[in-house]
């Protein structure tokens, strides 16, 4: 690989980004901020590798050997050799102003800038920089190392060499990559989420059913399905005639709602905000934490299959 990787951010997703890039022998820097944060970052890239040798996808050799291609580090000089640079700093705009600023002072002009936040506008992004050509979004998926999707998202003024060498990148990282024309809010899976999201606590607020059934009818029936074909795939073969009927029965009655519903303004209210906080749509006090986060893993373990391991 041509490109001298780093990671600016040493929070869970930048985490997770070095670990896709050292899993596949990629020499990576990873800039934090503070000691308590750069040993976070090295505990949580350490806990994936244990996961993979867990599963039977890496050796402790294999970890031993990635973990000498690491170099976490608060001094940002360390970014001047690097030609690829993904930012996974937190979604706030002086922040990344900052941190542009910095990349921009250190390192060449050749260097790539890609951004993984979620929900940015790439023009709004590309505004903060000096050189915006060499500026693009690379939105990826928790856990990052594991799901392949990333959204490679242009603004108006990135240069086409940018977008060709990123996704050059991506595919020897084994990632599945898919190319925005434009920048919308939301991106598109982000966008089919909050579609799915409020529609689903629409039925909750309307007492259709419960959270538990809801899930189950995600898990078995959307889930399943698109695992395996496409979304626009199975609309074709349901048929234009077909799908129209179902449209006309149901999009009458669809949650329009551009406001945050009840549910999620009163959690937000009294604090029972998810997990975090043990109390949201489910009680999660009740729930096996750790079966839940291996369930969030357990699809997507066989791509480190797929990584040219060191």
């Amino acid at each position: 690989m041509q490109e001298t990787i780093a990671v600016y951010g040493a929070g869970t997703i930048g985490a997770c980004e070095a670990t896709l890039c050292i899993g596949n022998g990629c020499p990576t820097i990873v800039i934090g901020h503070s000691q308590k944060g750069m040993e976070h970052c090295k505990q949580i890239i350490e806990k994936n590798w244990d996961d993979l040798i867990a599963e039977g996808l890496a050796t402790n050799t294999n970890k031993i050997a990635a973990m000498r291609l690491l170099t976490i580090t608060d001094n940002v000089s360390a970014l001047r050799p690097c030609t690829f640079i993904f930012e996974a700093v937190p979604e706030d705009m002086e922040t990344k102003q900052e941190v542009y600023k910095q990349i921009e002072k250190i390192c060449s002009d050749r260097a790539v800038i890609a951004s993984c936040t979620s929900s940015i506008s790439a023009d709004l992004l590309a505004a903060l920089f000096q050189k915006p050509e060499r500026f693009l979004i690379a939105h990826p998926f928790q856990p990052v190392h594991l799901m392949p999707l990333v959204e490679v998202v242009c603004s108006q003024k990135t240069e086409p060499d940018i977008v060709g060498r990123t996704k050059r990148l991506l595919e020897y990282l084994h990632c599945q990559v898919v190319l925005l024309k434009k920048s919308v809010p939301g991106f598109l899976a982000n966008r089919f989420a909050q579609a799915l999201f409020r529609e689903a606590i629409y039925l909750l607020e309307e007492g259709v059913t419960t959270a538990e059934e809801i899930d189950t009818a995600v898990k078995y029936a959307i889930g399943m399905r698109y695992a395996s074909i496409g979304l626009l795939e199975y609309f074709d073969d349901v048929g234009f005639e077909l799908e129209s009927t179902i449209a006309k029965n149901v999009y009458p009655d669809l949650c329009s709602t551009k406001e945050l519903q009840k549910t999620h303004v009163s959690g937000l209210a009294s604090g029972q905000t998810g997990c975090a906080s043990g109390i949201g749509l489910y009680n999660w006090n009740d729930k096996d934490l750790a079966d839940y986060f291996y369930r969030k893993q357990a699809p997507f373990f066989n791509r480190a299959k797929q990584w040219s391991l060191p």
